[in-house]
């Protein structure tokens, strides 16, 4: 009796933390389809706002900025933190004590004390140079600076778990370097890669304080166009960008699960 009091407990908890934790998006998306221009009643369904979301230039804009914003800065991390995890599992052995602070440094670091100092080298940079005038370029080697820790660290942990000896059969059986790369190596930390380049597409895409501090006049992203909205009030067309949001995260968290149990 008392086990299945506890599993009833636990049940209830479980589905007591699902609903605080999503009840705040359903409400979110209810409101997107709201007829009236209210965040606290709901007065009948509509899809208006996502027409007018549809027609605005200035979202559109800022959806495009941070796509491309996103897709570069995670591809050069990628192929950077790739080459950052392998180096550091050649090296393994040695003592490199003070690489890994220097990869955990972006990780643990405040987002507006890296935010601010990113801003200031930029500003400097410029100045003396001419070159790197804020804008989407200033922006993504920002992300790229705080994705690399995170690919780095994936694909480390991908190759720690492999069979040291593979590397030696892969020697013994006459495979060139490139070769090793092309059919041994990248076939093998594959999921590692894939995973490292959807968490660095998130982050980039979430991320709202170092776009800030690093953007340009014309380089706004949908994080910074919603904070700059929110200041004159919460209306349905920021729930219909957010709800465009939520259901973008959902459809890939849904392509990576299919992904994952096709591989298994």
């Amino acid at each position: 009796m008392n086990k299945r009091a506890m599993r009833r407990g636990l049940t209830a908890f479980w589905w007591l933390t699902v609903v605080f934790l999503y009840l705040p998006l359903a409400v979110v998306m209810l409101f997107s389809f709201n007829a009236s221009n209210s965040a606290a009643r709901m007065t009948g369904f509509s899809l208006r706002w996502y027409h007018q979301l549809l027609g605005n230039e200035q979202i559109m804009s800022a959806f495009a900025n941070t796509l491309i914003l996103a897709v570069i800065s995670s591809v050069i991390a990628l192929a950077i933190g790739c080459m950052i995890g392998y180096g550091m599992y050649r090296h393994r052995h040695r003592k490199l004590g003070w690489l890994i602070i220097l990869i955990y440094l972006p990780i643990v670091l405040p987002d507006i004390v890296f935010g601010i100092s990113e801003m200031a080298f930029f500003v400097q940079f410029h100045r003396l140079t001419g070159f790197l005038q804020p804008g989407l370029t200033t922006m993504i080697i920002a992300h790229v600076t705080f994705q690399i820790p995170f690919v780095a660290l994936i694909v480390y942990s991908r190759f720690v778990g492999l069979d040291p000896t593979l590397f030696e059969a892969a020697k013994d059986l006459y495979a060139s370097p490139v070769k090793r790369v092309v059919h041994f190596m990248l076939p093998t930390i594959k999921p590692a890669l894939i995973s490292a380049f959807f968490l660095s597409f998130t982050l980039s895409v979430d991320d709202f304080v170092i776009s800030f501090f690093t953007s340009g006049p014309e380089s706004a992203t949908l994080p910074i166009y919603i904070w700059g909205a929110i200041k004159k009030g919460i209306s349905p067309e920021i729930n219909a960008i957010a709800t465009l949001m939520i259901g973008a995260v959902a459809l890939a968290a849904v392509f990576s699960l299919m992904f994952n149990r096709r591989r298994a």
